[in-house]
């Protein structure tokens, strides 16, 4: 299993990938995101399902690429995602048969961002095994991959398309930690990467678990702190009556 987030809002994307790899008893890491295309015209590429399978597609992506007579024109992201959906095709012609006898499902999925030269914006997608896929909108602006239940909630909450570039790095990782905290086939290092609407190139950076040390220690201590700052609700009256008093009272001024 694994995690893996994409962010658009109206600054730019914001993409983050963990880098646990679990297999049986074994516990590895390896990174899950990856830049390809020429310089100042690169799309990422973040995945979630068995290794063989990404490293096969994205080495096949990689060759389409850099062939001199059969490469895909990448004038957007459309074509982006139209080229990484072939590779991911033939991959599953070769290989799902193969997988089935071994009781093994052809499970990866992915998420494609970018920003191509022709796109008005930069834009993610996200892709399934079967190749085809659906693009982030404005309404939900953000997609991910493996372990994905523990970290929404806190997207949902606090995550908008007007939100600033800042603040979500900050829920990017929070979404993160979240996961973390309660998979454990998801964990540290992390790979955190951002577009900045207007640029051209990413940027990217790489965390080990004691990197993040102090935000992972303020975190812990707020959300407690506000658990049991929040006003008292009407259980404690009808269950602790001995314990009320931390009530929030409602004034109505005529």
């Amino acid at each position: 299993m694994t995690y893996c987030l994409g962010i658009k809002i109206e600054q730019g994307l914001v993409c983050l990938s963990d880098g646990r790899i679990t297999s049986g008893r074994q516990v590895t890491s390896a990174r899950k995101f990856s830049l390809h295309g020429p310089d100042g015209a690169e799309f990422c590429i973040m995945t979630s399902g068995l290794r063989s399978l990404r490293d096969k597609t994205v080495a096949y992506l990689d060759r389409a690429l850099s062939s001199k007579t059969k490469s895909p024109g990448i004038a957007t992201m459309l074509d982006a995602v139209d080229a990484y959906g072939k590779c991911l095709r033939q991959v599953a012609r070769e290989d799902r048969a193969a997988l089935r006898s071994s009781d093994l499902s052809f499970n990866l999925h992915a998420i494609v961002a970018g920003q191509m030269p022709e796109d008005e914006a930069p834009t993610m997608f996200l892709v399934y095994p079967e190749g085809n896929w659906i693009e982030v909108e404005q309404r939900t602006p953000y997609l991910s991959i493996g372990a994905t239940a523990y970290g929404k909630p806190i997207l949902d909450r606090a995550l908008s398309h007007e939100t600033g570039l800042k603040t979500a790095l900050k829920l990017a990782y929070l979404s993160f930690d979240s996961s973390r905290t309660s998979s454990s086939d998801v964990g540290f290092p992390i790979d955190l990467t951002i577009l900045p609407s207007g640029e051209r190139h990413w940027r990217t950076v790489h965390y080990e678990y004691d990197d993040l040390l102090e935000q992972r220690i303020w975190w812990n201590e707020h959300i407690t702190r506000l658990a049991r700052d929040m006003p008292d609700g009407p259980w404690v009256e009808a269950l602790l009556p001995d314990q009320g008093g931390n009530r929030l009272s409602l004034v109505i001024e005529e």
